[in-house]
């Protein structure tokens, strides 16, 4: 087999290549492939809750037998804080996905990037494969965090991907080294699952197929809404400037929170979406979600914002919302612009503070009261249809007989021609 033109650079330049490794199959390949190659490797795994993992260190024995050594980076507390930061953004993307695997690789390239630093590596391979939005993101994040540090990805490679055309040249390659057998049970999964305690993505193989539905997935951080109890569950979410600060009166921090929420959420089936979302490079893909504490948080703060901004601040929060969302999913987080907007919305959250109650019950967050939210702008003599001390019905006349001014120019100057409206939609019809 002729020998990969890129690993043959690093090994003459003496670079040390720092793997992002996950313990499985292809993680275990592309670790022992480029050690027997002649290239330094080190191996590096980040800890961001992962609830597919009993225990993240595990991913240190698994790796092992392939003779190179893991270190696990705890990045919990990062990812904790980015969930919030998302939350407070209101940053969810096609179908109401709220981008745990976008939010995770900003964070886990980050932490990484620093680490292998530190541990002597001048390039980090990642095992993204060449038709995801994944290559986009470790890439560009490497890129713009340290613009001399290489990137190596080994599903890009010809000669790599000549050698391991499929997962079973894989584990044939890991059993002629003795390995292959920890891993057989992996080709048997019906769709692949990316996790991190923000939530789940699960995608491709059988869920390739819009005829598969999404409920062949088995939640792993909650259940579906018919599983979930069958009486109303209650809880109290406190609010200061878009952050969560304590439920049903505790106090807590970020990781704490989350990990309340993930639990609360998840056993009332909350969080289950599935979209067709697109892709950065033009296609689409099927993905079904899981992110119970994200979405009961963002359901709560919302209420919040609805309080407190107005008009014209909601409309901005929108569009910075809309543009934040896009930028972490574009692999742009720590752009220029996606920092601004960012720093608008955590302004226009100053006022953000109050007490949501909301009652869970299979699948659905139902709101039960706003309370202790001194900066609202709600006021109900303003807004009661019963008679009250609030606006006087009779000053909106004076206000209506100006714009009627511009409605009937426009009527007038033939502007407003619903007629061919409607006969277009009868044609339609």
């Amino acid at each position: 087999m002729p020998e990969s033109e890129i690993l043959k650079s690093y090994i003459a330049n003496g670079d040390v290549v720092g793997i992002c490794v996950s313990g499985g199959l292809d993680s275990k390949t592309v670790a022992l492939r480029l050690r027997l190659a002649g290239v330094k490797v080190k191996c590096f795994t980040a800890d961001i809750g992962q609830p597919d993992e009993d225990d993240i260190n595990d991913v240190v024995e698994k790796m092992a037998p392939c003779g190179v050594d893991t270190i696990v980076v705890d990045l919990k507390q990062e990812i904790a804080e980015a969930a919030f930061e998302a939350v407070a953004c209101k940053a969810s993307y096609d179908g109401g996905y709220w981008q745990s695997t976008g939010v995770g690789r900003y964070v886990t390239a980050r932490g990484l990037l620093q680490c292998m630093k530190r541990h002597g590596c001048t390039v980090l391979s990642h095992g993204a494969t060449g038709r995801g939005n994944d290559q986009v993101r470790f890439e560009r994040y490497v890129n713009v965090l340290d613009p001399n540090f290489k990137v190596y990805a080994p599903w890009r490679d010809p000669a790599l991907l000549e050698e391991f055309p499929g997962r079973s040249q894989m584990l044939e390659y890991l059993q002629r080294h003795g390995i292959g057998h920890q891993i057989a049970s992996q080709v048997k999964k019906r769709y692949s699952t990316d996790a991190n305690i923000c939530g789940l993505s699960n995608e491709a193989e059988d869920l390739e197929s819009m005829e598969t539905a999404m409920t062949i997935v088995n939640p792993l951080m909650g259940c579906w809404p018919k599983d979930a109890p069958n009486e109303q569950t209650e809880i109290s979410l406190q609010f200061r400037q878009g952050r969560c600060v304590a439920i049903n009166g505790k106090s807590m921090g970020p990781l704490e929170v989350l990990r309340e929420c993930n639990q609360i959420a998840g056993r009332n089936g909350i969080g289950l979406s599935q979209a067709l979302e697109n892709r950065i490079l033009g296609t689409k893909s099927r993905g079904v979600y899981e992110a119970p504490g994200m979405e009961l948080l963002g359901k709560a703060v919302t209420h919040v914002y609805e309080a407190v901004l107005d008009r014209r601040s909601t409309g901005l929060f929108q569009q910075l919302s809309r543009h934040v969302a896009d930028q972490i999913y574009d692999g742009r987080y720590f752009d220029p612009s996606t920092r601004a907007a960012i720093g608008a919305i955590w302004q226009l959250a100053e006022p953000a503070d109050g007490i949501v109650k909301l009652g869970l019950f299979k699948g659905h967050a139902h709101f039960l009261s706003l309370t202790d939210v001194p900066h609202s702008i709600y006021f109900e003599e303003d807004s009661s249809m019963e008679a009250s001390a609030g606006l006087n019905p009779v000053s909106s006349q004076g206000y209506l007989e100006v714009s009627s001014v511009e409605a009937k120019a426009m009527a007038k100057a033939g502007l407003i021609d619903c007629e061919s409206v409607w006969a277009k939609r009868r044609k339609t019809a």
